[in-house]
């Protein structure tokens, strides 16, 4: 892949900081990308870890299942830390709690630490992304009422928000986070301006369902099984699941401070080797109704065992009709497709905060990601759980409107868009 090219000087980033880099992101941030060095260190001396007993914040989705199986089924110890789980009730509590040093790490949206390290959408704090969690299995719920007025997809969506003119509302889950991004694309291709066209709203995801049970929206992006949930609930259909607008997409990831992975390097290293055992365990399909009846908990998700199951083995009923085998469903390990942390990944979300007027100014894309991504400490827990590590840093896609994300201009691809802020 091409670098991608510094705007306002025409030559390649290589992770080297200018500037106007150190200046914008302060003197922690700026050193971030050097934190490589760590890595003779670690070979040299000991590798226990510093922390021994980790909490790890999640929000009741079934994508936190990783951290909890870490857990659970004691792929923890065979690293020599334990990982204590800790439920949170909302993405704004996630971040305050990482910020403040309450979580040593979490479950958490992507592009909610690439929001946080810059500054937006919150406190701004250097922040690290160890690994990806999970790609596919979130979904846009549109309303039993849409359903009546003829909606069954984006196209028709747009007919009615052209027609009838009211307040729709949309609900998300975190304003730089995953499933804003996904709502605000899809609203996007289908010509509806997610700030001006309709309302958005932020709902933490276990209170999707009983905000749509009273009419408080018209729809809603989350992850599962809250989805699955409005359509045993006949409140809701699924109007596109996330893995129709981009097959494979990055979702969750494993975040944490910067500056706990500098002074925790073998601990970041043990917690994330650990979470890629139970990922491994997690994707083979015989283990699913296992994990299923795990996170199904009261401790955990919270909900009927069977909510979770049939999305999480790929079985969709989108509550209008059409019930299907998705090969696309959640995946969370993939070979090492999934867990590792792509830098064009990052770059996407940023692409998309730009897009949408919450990151007020082009930034060093590529830069940022270096910074964010802990590539170096990854391929390192890779070699420790024995997962293979793909060649490249970037990747590209073709997403559900038929444009190409692939890194190369970032700046180019975020005003490419008809529909923008």
């Amino acid at each position: 892949m091409g670098h991608e090219q510094d705007t306002k000087k025409g030559s390649p980033v290589s992770g080297g900081v200018t500037r106007r880099d150190f200046l914008r992101l302060g003197a922690a941030g700026a050193t971030a990308g050097l934190a490589g060095w760590r890595t003779s260190a670690w070979a040299a001396g000991s590798d226990a870890p510093e922390k021994k007993e980790v909490k790890i914040g999640f929000i009741p989705l079934t994508d936190c299942a990783s951290v909890v199986i870490a857990s659970e089924l004691g792929f923890d110890k065979k690293y020599g830390i334990k990982i204590t789980p800790s439920k949170e009730a909302s993405w704004a509590a996630v971040r305050d709690k990482l910020v403040n040093g309450e979580l040593d790490a979490a479950h958490v949206l992507y592009g909610l630490i690439y929001g946080v390290h810059m500054g937006i959408g919150g406190p701004k704090k250097d922040m690290a992304i160890l690994m990806t969690l999970n790609n596919n299995g979130q979904a846009i719920t549109l309303s039993s009422k849409l359903k009546e007025k003829g909606v069954t997809d984006g196209a028709s969506l747009k007919k009615l928000v052209d027609k009838e003119k009211r307040e729709y509302t949309f609900a998300q889950t975190f304003p730089t986070g995953t499933h804003a991004m996904w709502l605000y694309y899809w609203l996007g291709a289908n010509g509806i301006n997610p700030f001006t066209d309709v309302k958005n709203i932020v709902v933490p995801p276990p209170q999707m369902v009983a905000n749509m049970r009273v009419g408080n929206m018209d729809g809603f992006c989350v992850g599962e099984p809250w989805n699955a949930r409005a359509i045993f609930d006949k409140i809701g259909f699924t109007g596109i699941t996330t893995q129709d607008i981009w097959k494979d997409h990055p979702e969750k990831t494993l975040g944490t401070r910067l500056e706990f992975v500098q002074k925790n390097p073998n601990t970041a290293r043990a917690m994330t080797a650990a979470i890629l055992e139970a990922s491994k365990y997690i994707d083979t399909m015989a283990n699913r109704p296992k994990v299923s009846q795990i996170i199904a908990q009261k401790a955990y998700v919270n909900t009927e065992e069977s909510v979770i199951e049939g999305r999480m083995k790929g079985e969709y009923d989108n509550g209008n009709g059409k019930k299907w085998k998705d090969q696309n469903y959640m995946k969370f390990y993939n070979d090492g497709k999934v867990t590792f942390p792509y830098l064009s990944d990052g770059m996407w979300f940023m692409s998309q905060h730009k897009r949408w007027g919450l990151l007020k100014e082009d930034v060093d894309y590529l830069f940022i990601a270096k910074q964010v991504n802990q590539i170096e400490l990854y391929k390192q827990a890779a070699a420790m759980a024995k997962v293979p590590v793909p060649k490249d840093p970037m990747r590209s896609a073709r997403l559900f409107d038929g444009v190409t994300w692939d890194g190369k201009d970032t700046k180019a691809y975020a005003a490419g868009f008809k529909v923008r802020v």
